[in-house]
């Protein structure tokens, strides 16, 4: 082949190439064709709702089109997720939360949707973790002294609610100590707070976001960081790990999901704009506002730890016996 007929065939391959990739370019920026509506599983006026409807701000600008938050509450998270399941429109997206993975093991039946099958991760946005702690006025001051204490007489631990993360985390740590801890069931943080403060309840697996001011009033003592590591707003907590129960993290994260029938176009435009908006400082701060920490896997790791959170909440629901009540 001479040389010209080299050039001429290789600046028509290149021309094919850029030809591809702007149909790709084109056919990416073609989704959204109508408005978009981010559905919040949960009731309006929670963290849920205020990143979801923070998120929708952001993203309508960016994608020419209204987005909208739609709250459909009720069952545990179920009636929403299903709603955003079953959304043929291709344009329909879930923000979803751990929850997720666990209530579907919860039901007698099998629910109408699959979420590791009929969802696609879109990226992380936040994260909660959770904190073991004691009233202020507790005689304990370690996880030695729960398991101690356990042994000796019984423990019980306040949640907020049968089947919540709050729940199973404490069954995980009385399955590790090898003690029994009974769940004393609430309908939420904010309801188990004014038994927990004056000791009616001892102890209690629960969200930094509630815990942290009442640990900085000086009204709660925290025993453990449920999970590998310490926490940067509590440096002098040690971790489970660190007190000799690693394997026990749990972490109250939200994310945005994908229904399947959102077209790869609609995801490959949201995934960039997501991890825009979540280091963008305007919702970083609110995300800390909350009491929560700005989602740090990208979307890659998040979408490998999602089924894992599926099959691991799961595998506790089925050891401990837990069912929806």
């Amino acid at each position: 082949m001479t040389d010209q007929k080299l050039i001429t065939r290789r600046m028509a391959l290149a021309a094919g190439g850029a030809l591809l990739a702007g149909g790709a370019f084109a056919q990416a920026n073609a989704w959204p064709t109508r408005p978009v509506r981010i559905i919040v599983p949960f009731a309006a006026g929670g963290p849920a709702d205020a990143l979801a409807r923070m998120l929708a701000e952001i993203f309508g600008p960016q994608l020419g089109q209204p987005v909208v938050v739609e709250n459909r509450a009720g069952a545990g998270g179920i009636l929403g997720t299903q709603a955003a399941a079953q959304a043929n429109d291709g344009h329909t997206l879930l923000f979803g939360s751990v929850s997720m993975t666990i209530v579907p093991h919860l039901q007698p039946q099998p629910l109408a949707y699959d979420v590791v099958r009929d969802f696609v991760p879109l990226g992380l946005v936040a994260s909660t973790p959770f904190v073991l702690v004691v009233p202020a006025t507790s005689p304990l001051r370690s996880v030695a002294d729960v398991v101690a204490e356990a042994r000796r007489g019984g423990m019980a631990a306040a949640n907020s609610g049968h089947g919540t993360i709050s729940h199973l985390t404490a069954e995980l740590f009385a399955e590790a100590a090898g003690v029994r801890i009974e769940p004393v069931v609430y309908r939420g943080e904010g309801v188990l707070m004014p038994d927990l403060l004056n000791g009616a309840v001892p102890m209690g697996f629960l969200t930094l976001s509630t815990v942290l001011p009442q640990i900085q009033a000086g009204r709660l003592r925290a025993l453990a960081i449920a999970g590998s590591a310490r926490l940067e707003v509590l440096p002098d907590v040690p971790s489970l790990a660190e007190q000799g129960f690693p394997g026990i993290e749990a972490d109250g994260w939200q994310a945005l999901f994908a229904p399947r029938t959102v077209p790869e176009a609609g995801v490959q435009r949201l995934v960039p704009l997501l991890r825009d908006a979540v280091a963008s400082p305007a919702l970083r701060e609110r995300i800390v506002g909350f009491g929560a920490i700005p989602g740090t896997r990208d979307r890659a790791a998040f979408a490998e730890m999602f089924p894992q959170e599926y099959q691991r909440w799961g595998a506790v629901v089925r050891a401990r016996g837990i069912q929806a009540q």
